[in-house]
């Protein structure tokens, strides 16, 4: 018997490889959501001007983002990539059904426990067990990327300078030369990237020295850009653990996305956000709320420190965090490339006492 294959062609091919790029291109456009490079953003991030026009946009925020389809985009992709290169292209596809969640496990009293073992563990995905469990570690020294968000607006004045001096604390106890990196953003209307990835602490600090308060809050807008455009496009070499650290009163008055719409970001970039509310007013307040949303749903933590010194005691508690969590990979029992969201619950079998803390969900890639 003769087999015969077909070979496709390189506009196809190229259309292919620009499908990633051109769906992250229908995101709602935070007003700050312009890429930066190196230590060279000073100033608050604009969007880059248009060279031809283009149909009007609404810019509202649009419900969770996904790719697009369509004969035109995919036509274009497929024009430019046959332009920019005479060469064969060979593209492979390969379904993503693998999912990885990181973790930790507290007893009673809120202590971590670090020494269970796989079987220790009960995964469901949508309400079921995986079909397999790939690979479970115990990740106490996995390298960081962590973005240090400061809500620099006029609304938290009064600790503004006690805030910085424990985030440079922090960073200096936290980021180790050579495996891990952090950047800066401080944001009022719009963020800005004070300092970019780095490993060199006094950099780090002079990026958090820098910021001066004073404007509105886009809280939003600051965490979808640093997931989208910082986190999921940062260089790694192998597994990395991404974290937000954001210390805001979490009262957003001028972002164009929505709190869940952040959220779902830091979902699809994997990232956990710790939260540290700067509200002093004693109680708890409704932005006070909006963090502790934002951090239960990505598998972080949310700290209300009502003193001032406070502040550095969260600061302690997360860096032990995030050298205290375990990994678990899996392929889930029904998996479908369509972009739907997925919920993930982790159980610790027969240890009633114990408690297993995760992001809540995940959304499937969509082909």
């Amino acid at each position: 018997m003769k087999a015969f294959f077909i070979i496709p062609s390189i506009a196809t091919l190229a259309c292919a490889l620009a499908a990633v790029p051109a769906a992250n291109a229908q995101f709602p456009d935070a007003p700050s959501a312009a890429r930066q490079s190196g230590n060279e953003a000073q100033a608050p991030p604009r969007p880059a001007p248009t060279p031809t026009p283009a149909p009007a946009k609404s810019s509202a925020p649009q419900p969770t983002p996904a790719p697009a389809d369509g004969p035109a985009p995919r036509r274009a992709a497929a024009e430019a990539g046959a332009r920019s290169t005479d060469v064969p292209i060979t593209t492979i596809r390969r379904s993503v059904d693998e999912v990885n969640v990181i973790f930790t496990v507290t007893d009673k009293h809120g202590q971590f426990v670090k020494n269970l073992t796989q079987p220790d563990f009960r995964v469901l995905d949508d309400r079921q067990p995986p079909r397999q469990i790939v690979n479970f570690s115990r990740e106490t020294n996995l390298p960081l990327r962590v973005g240090l968000l400061v809500d620099a607006s006029n609304s938290i004045r009064d600790r503004f300078r006690f805030e910085q001096d424990s985030a440079i604390e922090f960073l200096n106890q936290i980021v180790r030369p050579k495996s891990d990196q952090a950047f800066v953003i401080g944001f009022d209307t719009t963020p800005e990237v004070t300092q970019d990835f780095t490993d060199n602490t006094e950099d780090l600090a002079h990026g958090v020295r820098m910021m001066r308060p004073g404007g509105g809050t886009a809280l939003f807008d600051a965490v979808y850009y640093a997931c989208r455009d910082k986190l999921m496009k940062a260089p790694a070499a192998g597994p990395v653990r991404r974290a937000i650290v954001l210390l805001s009163d979490g009262d957003d008055n001028q972002s164009r996305v929505t709190r869940e719409e952040a959220i779902d970001m830091a979902l699809r970039a994997e990232v956990i956000l710790y939260t540290i509310s700067t509200n002093s007013t004693g109680y708890k307040e409704k932005g006070d709320r909006v963090l502790e949303r934002m951090a239960e749903a990505t598998g972080g933590r949310s700290f209300a420190p009502f003193k001032a010194e406070d502040v550095a005691n969260a600061f302690t508690e997360i860096q032990d965090e995030l050298r205290s969590q375990y990994s678990i990979a899996y392929k889930p029992t029904s998996f479908v490339p369509n972009g739907r969201y997925h919920a993930i619950e982790i159980l610790v079998a027969n240890h009633k006492d114990l408690k297993a803390r995760a992001r809540q969900g995940y959304f499937a890639p969509k082909e």
